[in-house]
C-alpha cells in the first residue's frame, strides 16, 4: 500500500514538472502573435529550454552516482516552474530565452534522481516506472490546456500564475522522501550488483532516443502551428492537436510497462517505433482533421519505449544508474531539441509540411538500432543474473513436490 502511494505522490509530481517542458512548446504560438516571433526565434525558445538541459541532466546524473541527493527533487521543481512563470513578464528575448533556460536546469537537475528515487520506490519490474512516467507526461498533456486558459485571458503578462504547479509538485515529494528517507540514505546512488556495463549497447540505446527526440520535438514544437494552417488558422485546432500529442503519451507509458511485463522492452520498443514511423506519416500527409488520429497514434507510439529506455539504460549501465538515468532522461531527449531551429529555417524557406516531413525517418532508425540491441539479463531475487527468457522458463516451470 506505501509503495503504491510513493509511486502515485511521485508520479504526480513528476507530472508537475513535465508541465514545464510541455508548456514550453504550448507557449511558441502567443509568442509568434504577441511578439511577432518568426518559426526560427519561436524555435529558439524550446532550444533554451533544452540546450542547458541537455548538458546538465548528465552532470546531475553523475553527482547522483556519487551521493543521494534527494533533496534535489523539491528544489528543482519550483526552479522549474519559476523560468517559465518570468517567460512573459519581459519583452526581451533574451530574457525569455534566459528564464526559460533556468527552467531547464531546473527540469534537468530533477529527473535523474527522481528516475532514481521511483525505481527505489516501485521495486522490481516495470510497471512502477511506467506510472511514474504516466504522470509526467500527463503533465505534458495538461502543460496546452494550462497555458491556453492563463494566457489566453490576459496575455503573457499572466505567465507568473503558472508556478502554481511547482508549488503543489515540491510539496508532493516531501511525505515520499520521509518515508524512503532510510533506504535512500543507505545508498550512494549507484545500483551496481555486480553486474558489467554494457556501453556499446548503451551507446545504440542513446542514439535510438534522439531520434525519438528529434521526431516527438519537432513536432512538439510545430504540431500547433500545423494543424492551426491546416484548419483555417484556428487557433483552437493548434490547442488540440499539442493536447493529443502529449494525452496520448499517458496512454504509452502504461502499455509500454505492461506489455514489457509480457514479453521484453526490446521488442516491445522495437515494434513500436515501427508503427510509428507510419503514423507520423499520417499526420504529415493525410489532410483536415483527419490528421488528429494520426496525432493520437503518434503519441502512444513514441511513448511506449519511454519509461522502458530509461530502465534499458540503467541495466545496460548498472554501475553508474545516475548517469544512465540523465542521459536517456535529459541529453539524449535535449539533443532532438537542436533539431527545431533547422526544421524552423526550412519552413521559413519552404512550408511546414515539407519541414516536417523529414521526422517520418526519426523512428525508422529509431527501429533499425533496437534491432541490434540485447533484453539485458536482470537479477533474480537469489542474487543471481537470469535472462528475460529465463525468467520466463522459470515461471512456467513445473513447481517442485509439495509445492503444487
Amino acid at each position: 500500500m506505501r509503495r503504491n502511494l510513493h509511486i502515485t505522490l511521485l508520479s504526480v509530481g513528476h507530472g508537475c514538472v513535465d508541465v514545464y517542458q510541455g508548456a514550453v512548446a504550448a507557449l511558441v504560438p502567443f509568442f509568434v502573435a504577441e511578439r511577432a516571433y518568426s518559426y526560427a526565434a519561436a524555435s529558439g525558445v524550446v532550444l533554451a529550454a533544452s540546450m542547458l538541459s541537455s548538458v546538465a541532466q548528465p552532470l546531475f546524473g553523475a553527482l547522483t552516482d556519487r551521493r543521494a541527493v534527494p533533496w534535489l527533487l523539491p528544489v528543482s521543481t519550483l526552479l522549474a516552474g519559476l523560468g517559465i512563470a518570468l517567460s512573459g513578464v519581459s519583452d526581451s528575448y533574451a530574457v525569455t530565452l534566459a528564464v526559460v533556460a533556468v527552467s531547464g536546469i531546473g527540469v534537468a537537475a530533477y529527473h535523474p534522481e527522481s528516475a532514481r528515487v521511483a525505481r527505489a520506490a516501485g521495486g522490481p519490474g516495470h510497471s512502477a516506472m511506467g506510472w511514474f512516467s504516466l504522470g509526467g507526461n500527463l503533465g505534458f498533456a495538461l502543460a496546452p490546456l494550462a497555458v491556453a486558459a492563463v494566457v489566453a485571458a490576459g496575455g503573457l503578462r499572466l505567465t507568473p500564475l503558472l508556478l502554481l504547479p511547482a508549488v503543489v509538485g515540491a510539496a508532493l515529494c516531501l511525505p515520499v522522501l520521509r518515508g524512503l528517507e532510510r533506504r535512500l540514505s543507505g545508498t550512494d546512488g549507484s545500483s551496481a550488483t555486480g553486474r558489467r556495463d554494457d556501453t556499446a549497447s548503451f551507446v545504440r540505446l542513446s542514439l535510438a532516443v534522439v531520434c525519438r527526440s528529434v521526431a516527438f520535438i519537432g513536432l512538439g514544437t510545430f504540431i500547433s502551428l500545423y494543424a492551426a494552417e491546416r484548419m483555417d488558422g484556428s487557433r483552437a485546432a493548434g490547442t488540440a492537436a499539442l493536447f493529443l500529442l502529449y494525452l496520448g503519451g499517458a496512454v504509452g507509458s502504461v502499455l509500454g510497462g505492461a506489455l514489457a511485463d509480457r514479453w521484453d522492452r526490446v521488442r516491445v520498443s522495437r515494434w513500436s517505433y515501427l508503427l510509428t514511423a507510419g503514423a507520423i506519416a499520417g499526420v504529415v500527409f493525410v489532410p483536415g482533421p483527419a490528421l488528429y488520429p494520426f496525432v493520437a497514434l503518434t503519441s502512444v507510439g513514441l511513448y511506449v519505449p519511454f519509461s522502458l529506455q530509461v530502465t534499458l539504460g540503467q541495466d545496460y549501465l548498472p554501475s553508474r544508474v545516475g548517469t544512465a538515468s540523465g542521459i536517456t532522461l535529459g541529453l539524449t531527449v535535449s539533443v532532438g531539441g537542436l533539431a527545431g531551429p533547422v526544421i524552423g529555417a526550412l519552413a521559413d524557406r519552404t512550408s511546414l509540411q515539407t519541414a516536417l516531413t523529414p521526422l517520418v525517418l526519426m523512428p525508422v532508425l529509431a527501429w533499425l538500432l533496437f534491432r541490434t540491441l540485447p533484453e539485458p539479463a536482470l537479477p533474480s531475487p537469489s542474487g543471481t543474473t537470469v535472462s528475460k527468457g529465463e525468467d520466463a522458463d522459470a515461471e512456467h516451470a513445473p513447481a517442485p513436490p509439495g509445492l503444487r
